[in-house]
């Protein structure tokens, strides 16, 4: 059994509910990271119809480490980019890898798959990307889930006397000219063509240093006002902004929107507005302290929502868990196919797409493959997929199904609105011919009417067990 010890200030988790005290805060109490099947980092958000996507760089778990002497080492290592989506901010899906440096064949490295950014023009996605070392990159796709392409075959920037080319903001103004930002410990930006793959300008590098100012800017434009956010000085990093009358500057330091402190080493921010909200995206080592407060770099994307001041300024926000869980935007529909990776919190699992191994050494990733179906699995007893806020409607559900496949098995339990909430059904997933034969597994349900919170519960397990899709029946 799992225990995580709580200090002060931090949330924690405990396997079985029995175990609760007064003192436990459990993790729908306060503002967790969104993602736990991976370490993400970088966060860069864009809204494409009805759907709130973020693109995601990825620390690598120590499993996923090739190299047997670094796996618990506290450095970077990082291979590949990752995509979620949500379209009421508080359960997120997971689409896996879109691109990875082996889309960059021109790279020599095999680490050093850095902060992104990916913006939409003219019905194609391009996402800028930092080969730490190797300058900024850019890969084109007709789709957010890609396949991305490498369109230059070379670096759209290096400037190969330093490594200052790092963590690219692109931001494209009213009047179609497109900026990138970028750089640590200096600032730089270049104006774009139309083609967003090709510099219209020389390279820029400001002739001073704005306040606070360490990396990974996040330029955009919001009432008049254009903004550069940025990860203040560290350590530890802070989330800080400038404001400007031109997309060029001269940029005046505001200050912070979330402070220093010594619970975040670090942090990058990435801001949207979406359904008449306002977020910031940030990053922090909050999930990984779950296990140990010995420093590595695998840390987790956070969000919270944020409010402008009548003459464009922020106003600051707490750190991340000393802030209530987000407002759920809208509730789920059951009735229709939800992905067994969309979920709330599932702390403990893992997820994979369908058919594509990956042994985490570069020459062995696929190509950026597009959107593929994924899977949920490493499910261990005790574990759990929270849905926050589904609505049943006026009826009972007749029934419930969950699409599977598995080796020896495991016992799921659905309850509401906790690990030891009321118990609306109960099915076993039992032995399948191999784990590509995925089949659909009935329980019958009771007692859920209304909106409640859905824990998909997990026991007995043993095998290996993958999970795909799951709906109730009217």
């Amino acid at each position: 059994m799992k225990k995580y010890l709580m200090i002060a200030g931090m949330c924690c988790l405990c396997e079985f509910a029995q175990a609760q005290t007064a003192q436990v805060i459990q993790p729908e109490q306060c503002n967790m990271p969104l993602f736990q099947t991976k370490y993400t980092a970088d966060p860069s958000p864009i809204v494409v119809g009805d759907t709130l996507f973020v693109f995601t760089s990825h620390d690598a778990s120590p499993e996923d480490i090739p190299d047997a002497n670094e796996k618990n080492s506290a450095g970077f290592f990082m291979y590949d980019w990752l995509l979620w989506s949500t379209t009421d901010m508080v359960n997120w899906t997971e689409h896996g890898a879109v691109a990875s440096l082996r889309d960059f064949e021109w790279r020599s490295r095999e680490n050093g798959a850095w902060a992104i950014q990916t913006v939409e023009r003219n019905g194609k996605y391009y996402l800028y990307a930092p080969l730490h070392g190797h300058g900024i990159g850019v890969l084109v796709s007709d789709s957010p889930y890609g396949p991305f392409k490498d369109p230059l075959g070379k670096p759209l920037v290096w400037q190969k006397e330093h490594w200052d080319d790092i963590d690219p903001t692109v931001f494209t103004d009213d009047d179609g000219q497109a900026y990138m930002y970028w750089g640590n410990p200096n600032t730089y930006y270049a104006l774009l063509n139309d083609d967003m793959i090709s510099l219209k300008s020389d390279i820029v590098k400001l002739d001073y240093h704005i306040e606070h100012y360490q990396e990974g800017p996040w330029f955009y434009k919001r009432n008049g006002h254009y903004y550069l956010s940025y990860a203040t000085t560290c350590c530890p990093e802070a989330l800080g902004y400038a404001m400007s009358n031109s997309p060029t500057g001269p940029w005046e330091s505001k200050g912070y929107i979330m402070r220093p402190t010594e619970r975040d080493r670090g942090n990058h921010p990435g801001i949207v507005d979406y359904k008449g909200h306002s977020y910031i995206f940030g990053q922090n080592y909050d999930l990984m302290h779950l296990e140990t407060f010995i420093h590595h770099e695998r840390r987790s994307v956070s969000a919270t929502e944020i409010t402008y001041n009548a003459d464009g300024t922020i106003q600051e926000v707490p750190y991340w868990l000393d802030q209530k869980p987000m407002q759920q935007l809208q509730w789920l529909n059951p009735y229709q196919r939800v992905e067994a990776e969309t979920m709330a919190w599932g702390y403990g699992l893992k997820s994979a797409k369908m058919g594509i191994p990956n042994t985490g050494v570069v020459k062995d990733m696929p190509y950026s493959t597009g959107r593929k179906n994924m899977y949920v699995t490493h499910i261990d007893n005790g574990e759990y997929i929270r849905l926050r806020g589904v609505d049943f409607g006026n009826t009972i559900p007749k029934s419930f199904n969950i699409v599977a496949s598995t080796t020896q098995g495991c016992t799921v339990t659905l309850r509401l609105d906790g690990v030891c909430g009321s118990i609306i059904g109960t099915l076993n997933i039992t032995p399948t011919k191999s784990l590509d034969d995925y089949q659909t597994f009935t329980s019958e349900v009771k007692h859920a009417i209304g909106v409640h919170d859905l824990y998909i519960c997990f026991s007995n397990a043993s095998g290996e067990t993958h999970l795909d899709w799951w709906k109730f029946n009217k």
